[in-house]
């Protein structure tokens, strides 16, 4: 789980080099033009063309019938929970998934239902222990309802998972009268680090959302894709979790640019990261994750250090990663860290070690 950014301690410089989240993106000027120039109208009532344009292009992207325009992939998440399950329903899901680490208990607050967490490597189950997790239904036992994956895995080490896997599991889903839903949160890095198209990817997923506010640095929004049928509903949890975004062009139109500027650039984050795994594999003592995406997972048992001591140590110093556990740290790449930044944050950490 990530846990928010700690507040500024006196004295500290401020924050030069920002691996802590691609949550921490801020919107370019281009970007922030392109939202000032935006033609908005009542989203409600069906009347802004800019979250009109939004998501027919995502709906398109993902291969679905339609889509919402949401304020967060948690959000896109919950409502999604809300429409596949009844109170007392099961979802199934790996362990380290965001809906049962990071959402408050919202599945059990807000939808009634219980996650049941799969073991597996890199944030994904197989589908043998996901049939292995299906049981028989009896009145004594709660439904299973819905099976949920996240691409990529976040807590995983930013894994992506392998295409035919995700159809694999798909299909036992269905086979067994369940509902499939994605969390694509970071679905365009997969896509880009593939080369596998995202409607490829979710084909055989009910409902998936993609965030715009991580890796391609808009200030706000997710739009949630689906059936027809599955955003009418969502709609309406959309309407009882707070209503409406009325002139949402104005933030939409951050999405769209960031659809027609920044996915193939999600490449360089990838880059960054790889550099930022071999300098780190390099420093005696930190055992490193490489990663697969934009996420650098690292250990620092070996230093005789928690993460959390490493990690103010390098806020010290203007560098700012995650702490995920007691010796596993984070560090995200993004837009707003390049290559320069990756070596100032590679030669900070070879000067802590060694002091």
């Amino acid at each position: 789980m990530v846990h928010a950014p700690p507040r500024p301690l006196p004295g500290q410089p401020p924050v030069r080099v920002n691996l802590y989240s691609d949550t921490q993106t801020r919107p370019s000027r281009a970007m922030m033009e392109a939202m000032m120039a935006a033609e908005t109208g009542d989203e409600q009532a069906g009347l802004d063309p800019t979250v009109n344009e939004l998501c027919d292009r995502m709906a398109a992207l993902m291969g679905k019938q339609a889509a919402v325009f949401l304020p967060s992939g948690t959000m896109c998440n919950q409502i999604a929970m809300l429409v596949h399950c009844n109170h007392g329903d099961t979802i199934l899901a790996h362990k380290t998934a965001h809906i049962l680490t990071s959402e408050a208990g919202g599945a059990a607050a807000l939808a009634g239902a219980q996650i049941l967490g799969l073991e597996g490597e890199g944030g994904q189950f197989s589908p043998e222990t996901l049939l292995a997790a299906i049981g028989p239904r009896t009145r004594h036992a709660p439904p299973q309802t819905l099976v949920e994956v996240e691409q990529t895995a976040n807590l995983g080490g930013g894994t992506i998972w392998p295409t035919p896997t995700l159809h694999r599991v798909a299909e036992i889903a269905h086979a067994h009268g369940m509902a499939t839903h994605m969390d694509g949160a970071r679905l365009l890095n997969a896509t880009v680090a593939t080369g596998i198209s995202a409607a490829e990817m979710t084909a055989g997923y009910d409902s998936v959302w993609l965030d715009f506010t991580k890796g391609l640095g808009a200030p706000l929004g997710a739009v949630l894709c689906g059936s027809e049928d599955f955003i009418d509903r969502a709609w309406r949890w959309k309407q009882r979790l707070g209503g409406a975004l009325r002139q949402g062009g104005l933030n939409a139109a951050g999405c769209i640019y960031a659809l027609d500027h920044l996915v193939d650039r999600l490449a360089e984050d990838h880059a960054n990261a790889a550099t930022l795994a071999r300098g780190l594999a390099e420093i005696e003592g930190i055992t490193v994750q490489m990663p697969q995406t934009n996420l650098v997972f690292f250990d620092t048992s070996g230093t005789g250090r928690t993460a959390a001591e490493i990690a103010l140590l390098l806020r010290n110093q203007g560098v700012m990663v995650s702490v995920m556990g007691k010796y596993r740290g984070r560090a995200c790449t993004h837009l707003d860290v390049d290559a320069a930044g990756i070596d100032e944050a590679l030669a900070v950490f070879r000067h802590l070690m060694v002091a």
